[in-house]
């Protein structure tokens, strides 16, 4: 493991990958300069620590069982979008009408 905090530009160091791929993990960096690429996977990422906090698990199992079950659960079955646009429906409702939008005529 890293025996110090990573500091700027050391993401792409050999040594950070080679931890990278010990853990089983997958690394994800945008272009160099550029502060949209990303910005989807922040948003989205901080929506999740908001919900289930920093909580550390006993097993990388459990913490799964819990990401699941806020993102299958709370996000998709029971989040409200706050936009008048979009009904106040949840993802899993409007993804259904968008579906039902695209049902071929007979």
């Amino acid at each position: 493991m890293l025996r110090r905090p990573v500091e700027f530009g050391e993401y792409t160091s050999s040594e950070f990958r080679t931890v990278i791929r010990e853990l089983d993990m997958r690394q994800s960096m945008g272009r160099v300069g550029s502060c949209y690429v990303n910005a989807a996977a922040e948003s989205w990422f901080a929506l999740l620590k908001a919900e289930i906090g920093t909580a550390v698990w006993a097993t990388r199992a459990e913490a799964r069982a819990d990401v699941f079950c806020f993102i299958e659960v709370e996000y998709n079955r029971t989040r409200l979008r706050r936009h008048p646009e979009l009904g106040y429906l949840t993802p899993l409702e409007t993804r259904a009408r968008l579906q039902q939008d695209f049902t071929p005529a007979a």
